[in-house]
C-alpha cells in the first residue's frame, strides 16, 4: 500500500501525538498520508463524523485511530467508498480496532508491504416507515436498536419476519445486530456471541418483561420488521431507532422499521493470524 488516510479521534489523541507519529512514519517511508478528524456531527452536516469527500478516489487504506466506536463511525461514513479500514485502539476494549499502541510500527510495516488480509463484514440496512411512507433510512455495522424514549416504562414491540407476525415483546427495546455487533450491546443484554465472519441477523430483547424470552437468530435473507405498539390506554408511545448508537430517528406508535442485510459491507484489514475465539478470550480476560 502506498496511499493512506488517517481518521483520528481528537478526544482520545488530544495533542495528535500518536497521529503525528503514524503520519511521520508513513511519510518517512515515502508513502502518501493525509489526516482527517472525527468530529461530532453538526446540524445539516452531510456526513456523520468525517468528511470523506476530502479523501482522494485512489486512496488505498483508511487508518482509524481511536477505538471501536470511532471505527464504527468511520465505517458508516466511508461505506460508499469501499475503502478498507484498519483500526488502532486507543480505547479500552477493542474488537474491531485490533492493534494496540505498542504494536503500531510493526503493523504499519505489514500494511506497507501488503502482508494482510481483508475481512468483509455484513452491515444492516434499516428503513423507517410512517403510514407506509419512508421517513428515514440508514446503515449499521454493529446494530440497530429500537427503544422507548423518555420516562422508564414497558413498551410493546410487534415483530414480523418476512411480513409474517412473529411475536410481541414487552420490553425496554429490541436490538437487531450483525455477527460483528454480537459482542456489543446485544452481548450485554444476554445475547449469544457469533463469529464475525458469519452472515445472519440476531434479535435480542432489551430487558424483556418475560422469563422465557431469548435471542433469536435469523438467516441473512430474512427481513425483520419492528412496529412500535400502543401505550397504556391506547396512548401514543414515543420511541427511537439508533444506528450503531450514533444516528437516531424518532418513532411513534404505528411506525415500523424494516431491517435487512445491507447490500453494502465494511472491509476490515487484519494483519494478525489470531483467531476470533483467541481475541475474544484475551479481551474478556483483561476486562
Amino acid at each position: 500500500m502506498e496511499k493512506f488516510t488517517i481518521i483520528t479521534n481528537s478526544v482520545k489523541d488530544k495533542n495528535r501525538s500518536v497521529t503525528n507519529k503514524i503520519a511521520d512514519y508513513l511519510l518517512s517511508h515515502k508513502k502518501e498520508c493525509m489526516v482527517l478528524e472525527a468530529e461530532e456531527r453538526r446540524e445539516n452536516q452531510p456526513y456523520y463524523y468525517t468528511d470523506v469527500s476530502q479523501i482522494p478516489d485512489d486512496m488505498e487504506c483508511v487508518i482509524v485511530l481511536g477505538g471501536d466506536g470511532t471505527l464504527l463511525q468511520a465505517a458508516r461514513d466511508v461505506v460508499d467508498r469501499e475503502i478498507p479500514l484498519f483500526g488502532i485502539n486507543l480505547g479500552t476494549l477493542g474488537y474491531l480496532a485490533e492493534i494496540e499502541q505498542h504494536n503500531i510500527y510493526p503493523a504499519l510495516d505489514r500494511l506497507m508491504s501488503d502482508r494482510f488480509t481483508i475481512e468483509r463484514r455484513m452491515m444492516l440496512s434499516g428503513v423507517i416507515l410512517r403510514n407506509g411512507q419512508e421517513i428515514a433510512r440508514d446503515v449499521a455495522l454493529n446494530d440497530i436498536v429500537i427503544s422507548r424514549e423518555g420516562p422508564l416504562r414497558v413498551v410493546r414491540f410487534h415483530n414480523y419476519v418476512n411480513d409474517t407476525f412473529l411475536n410481541t415483546y414487552k420490553a425496554d427495546g429490541i436490538i437487531i445486530s450483525t455477527p460483528t455487533g454480537s459482542t456489543g450491546y446485544s452481548l450485554s443484554a444476554g445475547g449469544p456471541i457469533i463469529s464475525p465472519n458469519a452472515s445472519m441477523l440476531l434479535m435480542t430483547p432489551l430487558a424483556p418483561h418475560a422469563l422465557n424470552t431469548r435471542s433469536i437468530v435469523f438467516s441473512p435473507e430474512d427481513v425483520i420488521t419492528v412496529e412500535v405498539g400502543e401505550g397504556r390506554d391506547g396512548s401514543v408511545e414515543q420511541g427511537m431507532a439508533y444506528f450503531d448508537g450514533a444516528a437516531s430517528v424518532p418513532m411513534v406508535t404505528g411506525d415500523k422499521i424494516r431491517i435487512s442485510k445491507s447490500k453494502k459491507d465494511t472491509r476490515i484489514i487484519k494483519i494478525n493470524n489470531i483467531s476470533f475465539l483467541e481475541t475474544l478470550r484475551n479481551k474478556m480476560s483483561n476486562n
